[in-house]
């Protein structure tokens, strides 16, 4: 009894806190001075709280919140009947009511989609994907699981994309193509990383500890169980602690460890019960039962088969209802009942063969290829418009340097013709200026010549008169030598 009291202490202390929040929630509903929107906005949060811990509570909030959609405004009106819609979905989901979840999530897909809100229109193809996935439908499921990435993928939805990465590996896990599975958990695992979604990150370590398990590594799925169990844990997330004591107990079951096989079986169990998760409580009553089988406690095994059959039965999920098939065989073959071994072994073998047929195997492999045509042509799309975008840059570039070599081009023609304008202006100024001067220079010549005339005639005039001047009078040597004369006498 006292291993249970932490686990009740942290129960006690996380229903008080939430207690105080929807306290709050409360008291905006019920305030009618406030606005509508306010109002419902309040009450939707109210509903979202209680969705994985008290379905029951949720169901009748939402059922309230879509009457009191019907009186606010109607551009507020479509969002949140969807909301209110979706989230009964879940409530429903978790209880295990597969018909009337996936009539709420259908009506608000239709609402979704006519106000164009593609983030509502992927989870609700998500969550959809889930219920064919519980109903062991598995090419509907991934065929709605296939479109809800896409669209997540369109808009940049990392959370819806991981959810969708974890689920369409749970596809395969339950085909036993463990490889495959283990990609997509591997995927998921790093878009919820990336986006600190402890929840997502949780949920992942438990489907990848599954897998270990699947390939026989009992250590290595104890390791992921744990560190899932932590999270979930720290987040007071019950549904996945509900997930990691199941699994964990599983494990130990099998290495007969059966004393904690059966504490973490039955802390599964409580936590299925208090949130009420029929599918849950369905999938504790069959392990609890092979637990049984194994310490050999056969009429006890036998009444949580009869619990179990009993819930699939008003649940529809034909996974564990074929599990439980097999295990009745088993246990008829064990005790020596050989014709009910015989007649559940028939019972189990029909239904493995409606889910792992060779139909559904190829609409899988089939989806899966259209997924993958798809995806690549999206990404060749997203290639050719960057490289078309690449190419306008490099033509814009080009352009530009055209423009400028153009202009440059330009600018030096501009000063080639002004510089030739000016070498022309000096070379007219100069031909004017060399015709002046030799007009100048034809006068100057004209003038010498005339000078020069006039210089002739005086200068003829000049000699003329000095022939005559020696004519008339006496020579000097004359006169020197007649005075030498004189002297001499």
């Amino acid at each position: 009894m006292r291993r249970f009291l932490p686990f009740t202490l942290l129960f006690i202390s996380c229903f008080f806190a939430q207690a105080q929040n929807t306290d709050s929630l409360w008291k905006v509903y019920n305030n009618k001075t406030q606005a509508d929107t306010d109002r419902v906005k309040a009450l939707d949060e109210l509903v979202r709280s209680y969705q994985d811990n008290k379905p029951d509570t949720a169901i009748i909030l939402a059922e309230q919140e879509l009457k009191f959609t019907n009186t606010i405004a109607e551009k507020e009106r479509e969002k949140w009947t969807a909301s209110a819609l979706f989230t009964l979905g879940i409530a429903f989901d978790n209880k295990g009511n597969n018909t009337m979840c996936l009539e709420s999530y259908l009506k608000a897909l239709k609402i979704y989609e006519n106000i164009a809100d593609k983030k509502g229109v992927s989870n609700c193809y998500k969550n959809i994907g889930n219920v064919y996935l519980y109903q062991s439908n598995y090419p509907q499921a991934l065929t709605f699981y296939l479109k809800a990435l896409k669209i997540a993928t369109e808009i940049g939805d990392k959370k819806c994309m991981g959810a969708c990465n974890n689920n369409i590996g749970l596809v395969y896990d339950d085909q036993h193509n463990y490889e495959k599975a283990l990609s997509y958990y591997l995927n998921a695992l790093k878009l919820r990383e990336e986006i600190n979604d402890k929840e997502g990150v949780a949920d992942c370590y438990n489907v990848i500890g599954e897998i270990y398990w699947n390939k026989a590594n009992s250590e290595k799925a104890l390791e992921y169980y744990f560190k899932s169990l932590k999270i979930a844990t720290e987040i007071d997330d019950k549904i996945g602690m509900g997930y990691c004591y199941n699994n964990i107990g599983i494990v130990y079951q099998k290495q007969r460890k059966y004393v904690e096989a059966s504490e973490y079986l039955l802390k599964s169990l409580q936590l299925k019960k208090v949130i009420k998760d029929k599918r849950g409580v369905g999938n504790c009553y069959l392990n609890l039962a092979a637990l049984f089988i194994d310490t050999k406690n056969y009429p006890v095994a036998k009444k949580f088969y009869d619990s179990t059959l009993q819930i699939c039965k008003e649940i529809g999920d034909i996974e564990i209802m074929r599990l439980t098939y097999s295990g009745l065989a088993t246990m008829g073959e064990r005790t020596g009942n050989y014709k009910d071994a015989y007649e559940y072994h028939v019972k189990f073998k029909a239904l493995t063969d409606s889910i792992f047929n060779a139909d559904n195997s190829k609409q899988l492999g089939d989806m899966k290829t259209q997924f993958e045509v798809e995806k690549k042509e999206a990404e060749l799309k997203i290639k050719s418009e960057a490289e078309q975008e690449k190419l306008k840059a490099v033509a814009s570039e080009e352009k530009k340097r055209q423009q400028v070599v153009i202009a440059s081009v330009v600018g030096v023609l501009l000063l080639v013709v002004i510089f030739s304008l000016f070498l022309y202006k000096r070379f007219k100024i100069t031909q004017k200026q060399k015709t002046i001067i030799e007009e100048q220079k034809v006068l100057v010549d004209r003038a010498f010549e005339e000078l020069h005339e006039r210089n002739k005639e005086v200068m003829d005039s000049i000699h003329y008169a000095k022939r005559i001047q020696t004519a008339l009078i006496t020579p000097e040597r004359y006169i020197e030598n007649a005075l030498n004369r004189l002297m001499k006498k």
